[in-house]
């Protein structure tokens, strides 16, 4: 009978070109030579993430293992490159081997060898985020829907909850249920027109983003020779920002390592701050028990920040229940303390903000190196008129500029043509938001408005001097309010007799020549024109703005953004930021300028310009500054409202709040206003301190007591 006769290992002395002891501190040092075998790598903020993974590669390499071995997928290309590059630089030749890229970029290249199990044509195209609304819009057509009875959500809202439900591993119905709970009706439609955009991707050979990573897995799951192929090739496995991945990237990456077991994953669980867009805090959490055998590497010595920094950020993470436990640990000189600043208002947030700015810069910081960041858009508007008024120059860096996005503009559109009816470009806006109204439709209803409403404000003539009187009949601005909620409710008593005002009595003049679909939708644009029209309203910019929410606008973005409630907080602080304006041309005004001084931001900037930084803080995630200031830390706005809700959400609030503060190298200042304006009938709310800053010890921060100067005493 045969025996067993085992062949041992046996390779020469590896000659390494890199001496890794002396380039890495001691953590590193362990996780880049750990050995083979799953490995968790906690890695801080400002723990030379990056440095870690870099030379984990090489080292890999170095000890013999084949470049067309390695797989490292990253988050973005220019994160696989820079890796890349400093491996090749370390050791000295290329690496075209290697494969190495965003999972999107090797599911595409997988996808490209494999089309035909999947059905596809090698030669698919890969649609973009356009082609795929275009798609989408063709079986909302195909199914029949009649749009006109519901409101059917669009396109583009589709596409984010088909690609949520993609990524998370879930059915469309369950998406619905817990992220679009107020389309749950529309089920069955919806599912009607997923099914149709499935079978049309497959009948004209295209793919969209998420295809390129369901189909990846669908190789993987549903063929074992490709499954066992792919499993022996890539013998190590390297992922960057693991805590950023969804379920479906973690059963991907399960998958793929499950014979050989060889999967390095480093992360922050600690700035894990993405469920929003579907990434699993849990993949992250739940690592070491889906791989008993993992090894868990820490790395904790920070170079970014100094210790009064770090020591502040160590207590304001430590209340999370959910985490692995870290302790940062610097590397530079003790400094300054962090400073609390507790503010009368927004605007003497602003002031501060504005004024410590410029004392800074005389005393030689860079203004580039500088950085203003919030939790949303709106917690800037009052810095960015403070820093108007002051003549600072400022950069945003938070997606689209909070003025130039289209519901900021809509809403601005109905303010700017009640207070100038001759303004064609805030008509033209307004009538393509009415159903089979494109650009050609909007000026022919302009010239229609022009030529049929003689003798009112809306046909060209200029309005008298002194204003217009209110009309007969008018109500107060809580009734006309009242009445159009009813309105929308289906009550169209308000519709079909709206207030005698001028605009409105001349768009309700061109209605003969608006499309039948946007009839209705042209009836109710007329009566909120003739309610925003009334005195003392049309002097009143928050309470217009409220008015045109409620008149259905709040409607219209839940059909046609996915990020419809984060859209409808910024409305509603618009309309708070719009009540410290005495009436609605000084509002607009102001608007005008911010969003001029907004749109220069994309002109080229010289080397020897200055510029401060206004981001929200998830754009400023892997960014640091010498110096940075995190605003409007109330509870409510951070964390914010809708984060109170479940202890998971407020957990990842206060990481977004550590990410926050770890971006700071040198100074650092936590601000929060007593009192914040509201819109309408609100009036000023007192604010409380956010939650956050009483996890942090006062006598880890400085407090400044802000008083005003008064040359008279």
């Amino acid at each position: 009978m045969p025996r067993d006769y085992v062949l041992q290992p046996f390779r020469s002395p590896v000659d390494l070109q890199i001496d890794y002891a002396r380039e890495l501190n001691e953590q590193q040092y362990a996780a880049v030579t750990a050995p083979p075998g799953p490995v968790l790598v906690i890695a801080g903020a400002g723990a030379g993430k990056t440095r870690t993974l870099t030379y984990r590669v090489a080292y890999l390499l170095e000890q013999g293992v084949p470049a067309d071995r390695l797989l490292l997928l990253t988050f973005t290309n220019k994160a696989a490159k820079e890796m890349l590059r400093r491996v090749a630089d370390l050791l000295g030749g290329e690496l075209g081997a290697l494969w190495g890229g965003t999972f999107h970029a090797v599911g595409a290249r997988l996808l490209r060898r494999h089309a035909e199990a999947l059905g596809f044509r090698r030669d698919f195209t890969i649609l973009d985020r356009e082609d795929a609304k275009h798609l989408l819009s063709t079986c909302v057509a195909e199914a029949d829907i009649d749009v006109k009875a519901t409101r059917f959500p669009k396109a583009e809202v589709l596409a984010d909850l088909f690609s949520l439900a993609v990524n998370r591993q879930q059915s469309i119905l369950q998406t619905l249920a817990e992220q679009y709970d107020y389309f749950a009706t529309l089920g069955p439609q919806i599912e009607d027109v997923h099914r149709r955009y499935q079978a049309r991707k497959r009948a004209t050979n295209v793919a969209d983003f998420d295809d390129l990573l369901a189909g990846w897995l669908a190789l993987l799951q549903d063929h074992a020779d490709l499954r066992e192929r792919y499993q022996r090739q890539f013998q190590f496995i390297l992922v960057d920002e693991y805590q950023d991945t969804n379920q479906l990237q973690a059963d991907l990456i399960d998958l793929l390592a499950a014979r050989h077991h060889n999967v390095m994953v480093v992360g922050d669980d600690s700035q894990s701050i993405y469920s929003w867009r579907g990434a699993n805090f849990q993949n992250i959490l739940q690592f070491p028990r889906r791989h008993p055998e993992a090894r868990t590497y820490k790395i904790e010595v920070n170079y970014r920040s100094t210790p009064e920094i770090l020591t502040v950020a160590n207590a304001a993470i430590a209340p999370n229940l959910h985490q692995f436990a870290k302790q940062l640990a610097p590397v530079r000189p003790s400094s300054l303390k962090p400073v609390l600043v507790t503010c009368a208002d927004a605007a003497e947030q602003a002031a501060f903000v504005a004024q410590r700015v410029l004392e800074l810069r005389e005393e030689g910081s860079d203004m580039n190196r500088m950085a203003v960041l919030y939790r949303a858009h709106f917690h800037a508007l009052e810095l960015q008129l403070e820093l108007t008024k002051r003549n600072i120059p400022f950069r945003i860096t938070s997606g689209i500029r909070f003025f130039e996005q289209a519901h900021i503009k809509d809403v601005a559109a109905y303010l700017k043509l009640v207070c100038n009816p001759q303004d064609e470009l805030a008509f033209n806006r307004l009538a393509q938001l009415l159903p089979g109204v494109g650009g050609k439709g909007a000026d022919k209803l302009w010239k229609t408005l022009r030529n049929g409403g003689r003798g009112s404000r809306g046909g060209g003539r200029e309005p008298e001097d002194g204003g217009q009187p209110a009309a007969a009949g008018a109500q107060a601005p809580e009734d006309r309010r009242r009445n159009l909620k009813s309105d929308t409710s289906n009550n169209k008593s308000q519709i079909s007799n709206p207030q005698s005002t001028p605009l409105a009595l001349a768009l309700q003049s061109c209605a003969d020549a608006v499309p039948k679909k946007a009839a209705a939708a042209w009836a109710q644009f007329t009566a909120t024109i003739s309610q925003l029209e009334v005195e003392p309203l049309c002097h009143q910019p928050a309470e217009m703005i409220e008015l045109v929410l409620e008149a259905g606008y709040e409607d219209f973005l839940k059909a046609n953004y996915a990020n419809y409630r984060s859209r409808l907080e910024d409305l509603q602080q618009l309309a708070g930021f719009a009540s410290q304006f005495r009436d609605t041309q000084e509002f607009l005004t102001q608007l005008s300028l911010l969003s001029n001084v907004e749109a220069e931001d994309n002109a080229p900037v010289s080397g020897d310009t200055e510029h401060l930084r206004l981001s929200t803080i998830h754009q400023a995630k892997g960014l640091e500054f010498d110096v940075v200031f995190i605003i409007m830390l109330c509870d409510g706005l951070f964390p914010s409202a809708r984060a109170l809700k479940r202890p998971e959400d407020e957990e990842e609030e206060r990481r977004l709040f550590y990410v926050a503060i770890t971006r700071a190298r040198n100074e650092l200042y936590l601000t929060y206003p007593l009192i914040r304006l509201t819109g309408g009938a609100g009036g000023d709310l007192l604010q409380r301190p956010s939650r956050f800053l009483h996890d942090i010890p006062k006598a880890l921060l400085e407090e400044f007591n802000l008083r005003s100067f008064h040359p008279y005493g």
